[in-house]
Order: C-alpha cells, then structure tokens, then sequence
C-alpha cells in the first residue's frame, strides 16, 4: 500500500519523505490555511520534494470552474492531481480534466456508487472518508470493501485512497482490505511504530545492559 501524506506542512513531509515514507501528498483549503502560506508556493514547494502524486484542491462548485482551476494548478508541476468534490459538477470536471491527460482526485466519497460513478468518469484516484463515515455510525472500512469489490469485478483502473485516517488501526485494515493508497496525517504514520510490548521489551534490555557495566563505544 502506498503511504500519502495529509498535510501541507513541509517541514513533516520532508521528515518522512527521508526515511522512505512519502509517495505522494494530499492537501486540501483547510490544510494550507493551517500552514499559513499561499496555496501556489506551499504546494510548488511540496511537489519539488516529492515525487509522487501531489493532490491540490479546486474551490469553484461549478464544472467550468473546477476546469479553469485545475488547469491552473496543473501548472505548478508535473506531478500535480488535480482534486475535485464528487459532485456532478465535479464528475464533469473529472471527465475532461482526465481526458486531458491529468490526474484526478475525486474527493469527498462516501459510498460505493458514488466511487463507481468516479470511476468511470475516469478518476485517477477515488477518496472515501473513513473517518466521517466512522462519526455517522457507518463502518467506513466497510465502503473501502465494497469499492475495492466493484473496482476488481470490473478492472477498473482507478486506486483506492483511503482518506480521513485518524488511527493506526484504520491503515491497518485499509491495508488488510486493499486500499492502494492511504492518506494519513504524519502523526497517525509515525503511530503505527508504537507497541506496548517493543517499549517493555527495550526497557527490559537496556536495564540488563546496564547490568553489564559494558560499552559499544
């Protein structure tokens, strides 16, 4: 499974992209107004260091909108994924954004129809919110299952993004399921290294160690 990152601070991203980490980004409005800077340089500057995909969001709420804006954004790199709402205005955009030989993000899922409809619209990545399903009692995993289903009957060709993460235990099971890509804040990445029993069993170590009164250097 592909590691995204959901943030747009740079500093985070530079920290996991070195230690193999990173294979692309997610950003959204809500994002770059955290980080306090303009939506262009912050995202020119995520795109230099990273590789991979590197998801920037229009605003516009229209088709022609969403077009012009991705149009523009596309234009701060090469890597650029365009992300647009799933709406049907947003389905739009995806349609010709798509046949113009961009990638597409299309955001806000929250069903499996609607990641059907993304799809053959022709969306490079599809991105159902977990953890907002989680909040209405729906099983968000549950949804990553059935589009997962769907997508492999029919070879569509659109990933599975995992988004709204907000524990170790969701990039598990988006793992466990098949979700190509998840996209998590660094802090939920950098959770996944913690176990109860790893601290224990290095306490008990170092405290043995210590017994020896021996040194490596």
């Amino acid at each position: 499974m592909k590691f995204f990152v959901d943030t747009a601070d740079v500093d985070a991203i530079r920290e996991l992209h070195e230690l193999g980490m990173v294979d692309g980004v997610t950003t959204n409005p809500s994002l770059i107004m955290k980080s306090g800077r303009n939506i262009k340089e912050v995202t020119k500057e995520i795109c230099d260091m990273v590789d991979g995909p590197v998801s920037a969001e229009t605003v516009a709420l229209d088709a022609e909108g969403m077009i012009a804006e991705g149009r523009e954004l596309a234009k701060i790199a090469d890597n650029i994924t365009v992300k647009v709402p799933l709406t049907w205005d947003g389905l739009k955009a995806c349609k010709t954004l798509s046949d113009e030989g961009r990638m597409v993000n299309v955001t806000l899922c929250f069903s499996a129809n609607q990641a059907l409809l993304a799809a053959k619209a022709g969306a490079t990545f599809i991105s159902p919110f977990i953890g907002r399903l989680d909040d209405i009692n729906i099983d968000g995993m549950d949804v990553i299952a059935e589009i997962r289903q769907i997508y492999d009957n029919y070879g569509f060709e659109t990933q599975i993004l995992a988004a709204s993460i907000r524990t170790a235990n969701h990039m598990k099971q988006a793992a466990l399921i098949g979700a190509d890509v998840a996209t998590a804040p660094p802090a939920v990445i950098q959770s996944m290294v913690k176990h109860v029993l790893t601290d224990k069993g290095l306490d008990a170590f170092l405290k043995d160690w210590e017994k020896t009164g021996q040194k490596i250097l």
